[in-house]
Protein backbone atom coordinates (compact mmCIF):
# COMPACT_ATOMS: atom_id res chain seq x y z
CA UNK A 1 0.00 0.00 0.00
CA UNK A 2 2.72 2.43 0.48
CA UNK A 3 3.55 2.45 -3.57
CA UNK A 4 -0.36 4.45 -2.96
CA UNK A 5 0.25 7.08 -0.66
CA UNK A 6 0.05 9.99 -2.22
CA UNK A 7 -1.45 12.91 -3.67
CA UNK A 8 -4.60 12.19 -5.93
CA UNK A 9 -6.26 14.47 -7.93
CA UNK A 10 -10.13 15.32 -7.53
CA UNK A 11 -10.82 12.92 -10.16
CA UNK A 12 -8.39 10.41 -8.86
CA UNK A 13 -10.20 10.63 -4.98
CA UNK A 14 -13.59 10.55 -6.33
CA UNK A 15 -12.66 7.12 -7.64
CA UNK A 16 -10.85 6.00 -4.61
CA UNK A 17 -13.37 7.21 -1.97
CA UNK A 18 -16.41 6.14 -4.78
CA UNK A 19 -18.24 9.11 -4.65
CA UNK A 20 -19.16 11.99 -7.69
CA UNK A 21 -16.67 15.01 -8.76
CA UNK A 22 -19.19 17.36 -6.62
CA UNK A 23 -18.84 16.14 -3.74
CA UNK A 24 -14.75 15.67 -3.79
CA UNK A 25 -15.42 19.73 -4.23
CA UNK A 26 -17.99 19.91 -1.32
CA UNK A 27 -15.55 18.29 0.93
CA UNK A 28 -13.38 21.07 0.27
CA UNK A 29 -15.63 24.18 -0.07
CA UNK A 30 -17.45 23.19 3.17
CA UNK A 31 -14.11 22.21 5.07
CA UNK A 32 -15.63 18.86 5.87
CA UNK A 33 -12.22 17.32 6.45
CA UNK A 34 -9.11 18.86 8.33
CA UNK A 35 -7.18 20.74 6.08
CA UNK A 36 -3.82 18.27 6.16
CA UNK A 37 -6.14 15.95 4.28
CA UNK A 38 -6.36 18.31 1.61
CA UNK A 39 -4.08 20.37 -0.55
CA UNK A 40 -5.32 23.80 -2.55
CA UNK A 41 -2.32 25.41 -3.95
CA UNK A 42 -2.11 25.41 -7.58
CA UNK A 43 -4.69 22.58 -7.76
CA UNK A 44 -6.92 20.45 -5.16
CA UNK A 45 -5.29 17.39 -4.45
CA UNK A 46 -6.06 14.81 -1.39
CA UNK A 47 -4.09 12.47 1.10
CA UNK A 48 -5.03 8.58 -0.09
CA UNK A 49 -6.24 8.26 3.58
CA UNK A 50 -8.57 10.81 3.04
CA UNK A 51 -10.90 8.78 0.69
CA UNK A 52 -11.94 6.62 3.82
CA UNK A 53 -12.80 9.29 5.37
CA UNK A 54 -14.83 10.88 1.93
CA UNK A 55 -16.40 7.23 2.00
CA UNK A 56 -17.66 7.59 5.06
CA UNK A 57 -19.15 10.88 5.15
CA UNK A 58 -21.51 10.08 2.42
CA UNK A 59 -22.32 6.45 2.72
CA UNK A 60 -23.17 7.40 6.19
CA UNK A 61 -25.19 10.39 5.29
CA UNK A 62 -29.11 8.31 5.57
CA UNK A 63 -27.49 6.85 8.88
CA UNK A 64 -26.18 9.83 10.55
CA UNK A 65 -26.10 13.82 11.04
CA UNK A 66 -23.82 15.97 9.63
CA UNK A 67 -22.57 16.99 13.02
CA UNK A 68 -22.27 13.09 13.94
CA UNK A 69 -20.59 12.42 10.80
CA UNK A 70 -18.11 15.30 11.84
CA UNK A 71 -17.50 14.38 15.24
CA UNK A 72 -16.75 10.90 14.39
CA UNK A 73 -14.16 11.96 11.28
CA UNK A 74 -12.93 14.54 14.32
CA UNK A 75 -12.25 11.34 16.47
CA UNK A 76 -10.83 9.37 14.28
CA UNK A 77 -8.27 11.60 13.00
CA UNK A 78 -7.22 12.01 16.26
CA UNK A 79 -6.41 8.11 16.61
CA UNK A 80 -5.57 6.88 13.00
CA UNK A 81 -2.05 8.54 12.01
CA UNK A 82 -1.58 4.75 9.16
CA UNK A 83 -3.37 3.53 6.64
CA UNK A 84 -3.58 0.37 8.22
CA UNK A 85 -4.82 1.35 11.57
CA UNK A 86 -7.71 2.69 9.68
CA UNK A 87 -8.97 -1.09 8.44
CA UNK A 88 -9.21 -2.25 12.41
CA UNK A 89 -10.39 1.04 13.82
CA UNK A 90 -14.03 1.29 15.25
CA UNK A 91 -15.42 4.42 17.26
CA UNK A 92 -18.32 4.79 19.58
CA UNK A 93 -20.19 7.63 19.68
CA UNK A 94 -23.44 8.43 21.27
CA UNK A 95 -24.83 4.44 21.59
CA UNK A 96 -23.58 3.96 18.11
CA UNK A 97 -20.67 2.03 16.91
CA UNK A 98 -18.99 2.63 13.33
CA UNK A 99 -16.62 0.40 12.20
CA UNK A 100 -14.57 1.60 9.47
CA UNK A 101 -13.33 -2.24 8.26
CA UNK A 102 -15.13 -2.13 5.56
CA UNK A 103 -14.96 1.09 4.46
CA UNK A 104 -11.18 0.84 4.39
CA UNK A 105 -11.61 -2.36 2.04
CA UNK A 106 -13.74 -0.60 -0.60
CA UNK A 107 -11.24 2.67 -0.92
CA UNK A 108 -8.25 0.03 -0.64
CA UNK A 109 -9.42 -1.90 -3.46
CA UNK A 110 -10.54 0.98 -6.14
CA UNK A 111 -6.82 2.66 -4.92
CA UNK A 112 -5.43 -1.24 -6.23
CA UNK A 113 -7.05 -0.90 -9.45
CA UNK A 114 -6.49 3.03 -9.85
CA UNK A 115 -2.62 1.44 -9.69
CA UNK A 116 -3.11 -0.93 -12.07
CA UNK A 117 -5.20 1.28 -14.66
CA UNK A 118 -2.07 3.61 -14.01
CA UNK A 119 0.23 1.42 -14.94
CA UNK A 120 -1.34 -0.29 -17.97
CA UNK A 121 -1.71 3.08 -19.76
CA UNK A 122 1.12 4.50 -21.51
CA UNK A 123 1.97 7.28 -23.50
CA UNK A 124 5.02 7.13 -25.79
CA UNK A 125 5.45 9.95 -28.45
CA UNK A 126 6.31 7.31 -31.30
CA UNK A 127 2.62 5.58 -30.89
CA UNK A 128 -0.54 7.22 -31.76
CA UNK A 129 1.99 10.49 -31.38
CA UNK A 130 1.54 10.38 -27.92
CA UNK A 131 -2.20 9.53 -27.62
CA UNK A 132 -2.63 7.46 -23.85
CA UNK A 133 -2.95 3.84 -25.46
CA UNK A 134 -2.74 0.19 -23.35
CA UNK A 135 0.31 -0.86 -22.92
CA UNK A 136 1.71 -3.52 -25.40
CA UNK A 137 -0.88 -2.33 -27.51
CA UNK A 138 -1.67 0.86 -30.30
CA UNK A 139 -4.97 0.51 -28.89
CA UNK A 140 -6.14 3.89 -27.30
CA UNK A 141 -7.56 3.90 -23.76
CA UNK A 142 -9.90 6.51 -23.81
CA UNK A 143 -11.61 4.53 -27.10
CA UNK A 144 -11.96 1.28 -25.33
CA UNK A 145 -13.54 3.13 -22.15
CA UNK A 146 -16.25 5.56 -24.28
CA UNK A 147 -17.24 1.87 -26.20
CA UNK A 148 -17.69 0.29 -22.54
CA UNK A 149 -19.60 3.45 -21.06
CA UNK A 150 -22.01 3.56 -24.15
CA UNK A 151 -22.96 -0.13 -22.89
CA UNK A 152 -21.52 -1.82 -26.14
CA UNK A 153 -21.21 -5.77 -24.64
CA UNK A 154 -17.69 -6.77 -23.56
CA UNK A 155 -17.90 -9.33 -26.46
CA UNK A 156 -18.33 -6.87 -28.97
CA UNK A 157 -15.33 -4.53 -27.74
CA UNK A 158 -13.11 -7.80 -27.77
CA UNK A 159 -13.85 -8.74 -31.00
CA UNK A 160 -13.53 -4.92 -32.12
CA UNK A 161 -10.09 -4.97 -30.28
CA UNK A 162 -8.65 -8.80 -30.53
CA UNK A 163 -5.79 -7.44 -28.98
CA UNK A 164 -7.24 -6.74 -25.30
CA UNK A 165 -8.47 -9.02 -22.43
CA UNK A 166 -11.48 -8.33 -20.79
CA UNK A 167 -9.32 -7.36 -17.35
CA UNK A 168 -8.11 -4.45 -19.35
CA UNK A 169 -11.45 -3.23 -20.82
CA UNK A 170 -12.36 -3.45 -17.41
CA UNK A 171 -9.40 -1.00 -16.33
CA UNK A 172 -9.74 1.32 -19.59
CA UNK A 173 -12.87 2.63 -18.10
CA UNK A 174 -11.89 2.70 -14.58
CA UNK A 175 -8.94 4.76 -16.23
CA UNK A 176 -10.92 7.36 -17.86
CA UNK A 177 -12.72 7.72 -14.85
CA UNK A 178 -9.71 8.86 -12.86
CA UNK A 179 -8.00 10.62 -15.40
CA UNK A 180 -10.80 12.00 -17.78
CA UNK A 181 -10.21 13.88 -20.91
CA UNK A 182 -9.37 17.39 -20.74
CA UNK A 183 -12.56 19.81 -21.43
CA UNK A 184 -14.88 17.21 -20.79
CA UNK A 185 -17.23 17.21 -17.56
CA UNK A 186 -15.68 15.12 -14.70
CA UNK A 187 -19.72 13.38 -13.13
CA UNK A 188 -19.95 10.60 -10.92
CA UNK A 189 -17.18 7.97 -10.42
CA UNK A 190 -19.12 5.14 -11.02
CA UNK A 191 -16.34 2.81 -10.83
CA UNK A 192 -17.33 0.74 -8.31
CA UNK A 193 -18.21 3.30 -6.43
CA UNK A 194 -19.61 3.41 -3.06
CA UNK A 195 -23.28 2.49 -3.55
CA UNK A 196 -21.68 -0.91 -5.19
CA UNK A 197 -19.59 -1.28 -2.11
CA UNK A 198 -21.16 0.00 0.83
CA UNK A 199 -24.80 -0.84 0.39
CA UNK A 200 -27.25 -0.08 2.98
CA UNK A 201 -27.74 -3.89 3.97
CA UNK A 202 -23.97 -3.88 4.96
CA UNK A 203 -23.88 -0.80 6.68
CA UNK A 204 -26.44 -2.02 8.73
CA UNK A 205 -23.92 -4.24 10.14
CA UNK A 206 -21.27 -1.62 10.64
CA UNK A 207 -23.18 0.49 12.13
CA UNK A 208 -24.95 -1.03 15.45
CA UNK A 209 -26.99 1.18 17.79
CA UNK A 210 -26.62 0.70 21.66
Amino acid sequence: MEALMERLTTSEAAVAAGVSVPQIHRIIDEKILPEDLYSTTQMRTFRTDACVLIAFYFATAESLTAQARLRTIRNAMAHCGSWDQWRDFNIEDHFITVHFSEIWEGVEERLHQLKRAREMVIEDPEILSGTPVIRGTRVPVYDVAAAAESGTSMDRILKSYPSLKDWQVKLASFYAKAVPLRGRPKGASGAGGTKGSITKKRLRSSLSGG
